[in-house]
C-alpha cells in the first residue's frame, strides 16, 4: 500500500509540475508566435530569444502590490481566482498521457486515476470553472467587473449543451466513458498509425467540439467577459499581483486541458508510431498533439475579430446546437445500423 501511494504521490507532483510549466512557457509561446503572425519579434530581451520572459513576468506579479478596492467582498473576491484555476487542474488526473511503464520492476499507469467515468469527471469539473469568473465579477463591486461576470455565465450556458453533445458521438461510438480505453480503442496495426483516430469518425463533432471549447475557455474570438474594448479587463478588472496572475494561469491551464481532451478523444491521445520499440515515445506523442492544439488556439486568435454579443448568442443557439443535435442522431442511427 505505500508503495501504491509513493507512486501516485510522484504522479501528482509531476504532472501538477508539469501542467504549471506548461502554463507558463504557453504564454511565451502565444506571444512570440503572435509576433511571428503579425510580422513582429515578440519578446526578445528577457534571455536569449526572450525564453525568460515568463519568468520576468512572474517576478513582476509576484512584486505588485496587491491592491483590494474598500467595496468588496473579500472571502470570495479571495477565493474566486482559485475556484477558476483549480478545476483545470483536476481535469488532468484522468487523462492518460502515455503506455503504461515498468519502471524499477513496478508497472506504472501513465494516468493519475484510471476512472471508468472519466469522460462524465471531465465534464463535472469543466463546468465549475465558471463560478471562478461569476464570482469574481460579483465580489469586486465594479460595473465592468460584474458585466463580465454575468457574460461568461451566459456564454457557459449558451455553449455548455453543444459542448456535450460534440462528445456524446464519440461515446456512442467507443461505447465507454473511459478516457484510457478510448485511447486503446483508436489503436491500429495498420502503417498509417491515424487510421483509427476518432476524427474520422466524428469529423463535425470535432468541429463542434473544438469551437465549443474555445467558447468556454472564453479565449478569442469568444473573449466576450474580458472584453478590454467596453469592459477594461471584464471579471478581473479589479484584480491586481498575484490574483490576477492565478487568473491568467487558470486560463492557460484551461486551454492545456481543452488540448488534452482533443487529442485523447480525438486523435489517438499517446497512440503514435515507434511505440512497441520505445514505449517512452507514448507521451512525446501525446505532448505533441497538444503543443499543435496550442498553436491552433493561437492561430484562431491572430486570425479572427471578437464576436459581438448577439453574434455570440446567435451562433451558439441557432448553428451550434442544431449541427451538434444533427450529428448525435446521425451517430446514433449509424451505431444502430452497425456501421460503427
Amino acid at each position: 500500500m505505500f508503495e501504491i501511494a509513493l507512486l501516485s504521490s510522484i504522479k501528482v507532483v509531476i504532472v501538477i509540475v508539469a501542467m504549471l510549466t506548461g502554463c507558463a512557457w504557453s504564454t511565451y509561446l502565444e506571444r512570440k508566435l503572435l509576433g511571428h503572425l503579425q510580422h513582429r519579434m515578440g519578446p526578445s530581451y528577457a534571455g536569449p530569444y526572450g525564453l525568460l520572459q515568463p519568468v520576468a513576468d512572474g517576478l513582476k506579479l509576484i512584486f505588485k502590490e496587491d491592491i483590494v478596492p474598500d467595496n468588496v467582498e473579500k472571502i470570495i473576491y479571495t477565493l474566486a481566482p482559485m475556484i477558476a484555476f483549480v478545476p483545470a487542474l483536476l481535469t488532468f488526473a484522468v487523462i492518460p498521457f502515455g503506455i503504461d511503464l515498468t519502471l524499477f520492476g513496478h508497472e506504472v499507469k501513465m494516468v493519475i486515476s484510471d476512472l471508468n467515468i472519466g469522460v462524465l469527471f471531465v465534464f463535472a469539473v469543466t463546468s465549475l470553472g465558471v463560478y471562478g469568473l461569476v464570482l469574481a465579477g460579483w465580489s469586486s463591486g465594479s460595473k465592468y467587473s460584474f458585466l463580465g461576470g454575468i457574460r461568461s455565465s451566459a456564454q457557459m450556458i449558451s455553449y455548455e449543451v453543444s459542448y456535450g453533445l460534440s462528445i456524446i458521438g464519440v461515446i456512442l461510438v467507443a461505447n465507454t466513458l473511459s478516457l484510457r480505453e478510448l485511447v486503446e480503442q483508436q489503436a491500429t496495426d495498420s502503417v498509417w498509425f491515424f487510421a483509427g483516430w476518432n476524427i474520422w469518425k466524428q469529423p463535425l463533432g470535432f468541429l463542434l467540439y473544438i469551437i465549443c471549447a474555445i467558447a468556454e475557455t472564453n479565449r478569442a474570438p469568444f473573449d466576450l467577459p474580458e472584453c478590454e474594448s467596453e469592459l477594461v479587463a471584464g471579471y478581473q478588472t479589479e484584480y491586481s499581483s498575484m490574483k490576477f496572475a492565478t487568473f491568467y494561469v487558470g486560463e492557460y491551464a484551461n486551454m492545456l486541458a481543452v488540448a488534452s481532451v482533443a487529442a485523447t478523444l480525438f486523435f489517438g491521445g499517446w497512440q503514435g508510431p515507434f511505440l512497441q520499440a520505445a514505449p517512452w515515445l507514448s507521451v512525446v506523442w501525446f505532448v505533441l498533439k497538444v503543443f499543435l492544439f496550442m498553436c491552433v488556439y493561437i492561430w484562431l486568435r491572430a486570425t479572427f475579430p471578437r464576436f459581438r454579443y448577439d453574434q455570440l448568442m446567435n451562433f451558439g443557439w441557432k448553428i451550434l446546437l442544431p449541427l451538434a443535435l444533427l450529428n448525435t442522431m446521425v451517430t446514433s442511427l449509424l451505431v444502430v445500423l452497425g456501421w460503427f
